[in-house]
């Protein structure tokens, strides 16, 4: 039968690459048309890639972690007509002994701290050849046997796990994910496994029991060894502490918040606005916009409106840096900072913002933000943002000093919406009356951007949030 290649499919322009995160047929797995194979990422977005065809999977091309171009073959299937008799005579993988299927099922925690601290364990722990019988006719890697040595895994252990290398061997992939995927939490003098019960499911679902001794020796490890190092490396444990680690999008916030304020030196200027009619004016017409548009309609358009319309006042705003160069962009697409339910952040981007009207960009807000928060966003749609707004306000914030996206020059936060007193000038004289008052924060880059541009900036946002037209349409 004819052999075909699964290729990383085009993601968006700006997109390039992507890594593979996990997969999820196995080869000899009969294969649907559409059907999912494999999860990838690319910065932000994590989505799969589905089959072209319908058929088995022949060969996995790249493993978890491999980094492929878009248009590179990532895997073969093999295309036949697959009859629901024919299944029961497809090749698959042999059925493992309970105890390999205990294996594959924990994971390696030790593993995980050690690659979070990324740092080389400052422990120097004793050769265990010898102590504890590593050894037998099954082969394993000097890579393998060292990391079994380091985190202290006996001959029974390591002789129990699967292997997925040629004859079945074990990588280093196999032995680093014997023990990761609990979480550990550290109560007492000692660390114990938070999540993990006595029984768990193998790789094909059924529950078995899970070894008891096995779980003594990972705390008795845990507790000696990690905590130890954790101490040379300067982090301090209390008793009811938990150590969670990060997953992979919150290691790209961090290191993309760090870089930021490495790469620009940050300024804030606020502005307060009054923003009554603007209130009474949403108020006025939700109701009558949803019934006919299908629509709720939030602030988080007009503030982009606002926001384009001062981008064009005042163009070098809407700039980036490399080296010495400035480079003003023609394009005014506005990124949105939206958190998902799991607290990770993203940044969907409204491209052309500036040539979409209110209608349009309600539209355009409202499916970005629902499929950011559901983490179904496309890579191209958080690509190419040339200026953020983040709503600190959302959360009951009155102002907040966001941190810049980078290779944006500038972000702004807008504040929560409240009643307050405030002194209006009238022809008859000086009023105090209760208004809508909000604040704008603008972070920006001190680069190539002065006090009196930020400013003045911040202040044109404001004023085209103030002057609101009671009477406008939509």
């Amino acid at each position: 039968m004819l052999e075909k290649s699964i290729l990383m499919p085009k993601m968006g322009e700006s997109i390039a690459e992507a890594t593979i995160i996990r997969w999820l047929k196995n080869e000899g797995d009969v294969i649907q048309k559409d059907e999912s194979i494999v999860e990838i990422a690319t910065d932000k977005v994590d989505s799969e890639i589905p089959s072209s065809e319908a058929g088995i999977l022949v060969q996995k091309l790249c493993k978890d972690g491999d980094v492929v171009k878009v248009g590179e073959a990532v895997a073969l299937i093999r295309s036949e007509d697959i009859k629901a008799t024919e299944i029961e005579h497809l090749p698959i993988a042999k059925t493992l002994p309970e105890t390999e299927s205990v294996a594959n099922t924990v994971k390696t925690a030790l593993a995980v701290i050690e690659d979070q601290m990324q740092t080389p364990m400052a422990i120097q722990i004793p050769a265990l050849v010898d102590s504890i019988g590593l050894e037998g006719s099954r082969f394993y890697s000097p890579l393998v046997l060292n990391i079994a040595r380091t985190e202290g895994i006996s001959y029974n252990e390591l002789d129990s796990l699967s292997g997925t290398g040629k004859e079945g061997r074990v990588t280093k992939a196999d032995i680093l994910l014997y023990i990761s995927s609990r979480g550990i939490a550290h109560g007492g003098n000692d660390l114990t496994l938070k999540g993990i019960s006595n029984t768990l499911p193998d790789t094909n679902g059924k529950e078995i029991d899970f070894p008891a001794p096995m779980i003594s020796n990972i705390q008795t490890i845990l507790s000696d060894e990690k905590i130890e190092a954790m101490k040379v490396l300067g982090i301090s444990l209390q008793p009811g502490d938990e150590v969670i680690e990060m997953d992979r999008v919150r290691k790209f916030i961090a290191d993309h918040m760090v870089r930021s304020k490495q790469t620009s030196p940050h300024v804030c200027s606020f502005v307060e606005a009054d923003v009554t009619n603007l209130v009474n004016w949403r108020n006025r017409i939700k109701e009558s916009f949803k019934k006919k548009e299908g629509e709720n309609i939030t602030f988080t358009p007009i503030f982009i409106e606002a926001v384009s319309k001062a981008i064009k006042d005042f163009p070098m705003i809407n700039v980036s840096v490399e080296g010495n160069t400035i480079i003003k962009k023609k394009n005014i697409n506005i990124g949105l900072a939206v958190a998902q339910k799991n607290g990770n952040l993203i940044v969907p981007v409204i491209k052309n913002a500036d040539s979409q009207n209110l209608l349009g960009l309600t539209r355009s807000v409202n499916d970005l933000a629902i499929r950011a928060r559901e983490g179904k966003l496309l890579p191209d749609e958080t690509q190419g943002g040339t200026y953020t707004i983040t709503n600190v306000g959302t959360f009951g914030n009155i102002f907040g000093t966001p941190v810049i996206n980078q290779p944006q020059v500038a972000i702004l936060a807008v504040g929560s919406i409240r009643k307050k007193p405030a002194v209006l000038e009238t022809e008859h004289g000086d009023v105090i009356a209760i208004r809508h008052m909000m604040y704008l924060s603008h972070s920006y880059d001190h680069r190539v951007i002065d006090g009196a541009l930020g400013g003045m900036f911040v202040r044109k946002v404001a004023d085209y949030l103030e002057q609101w037209d009671l009477n406008r349409e939509i």
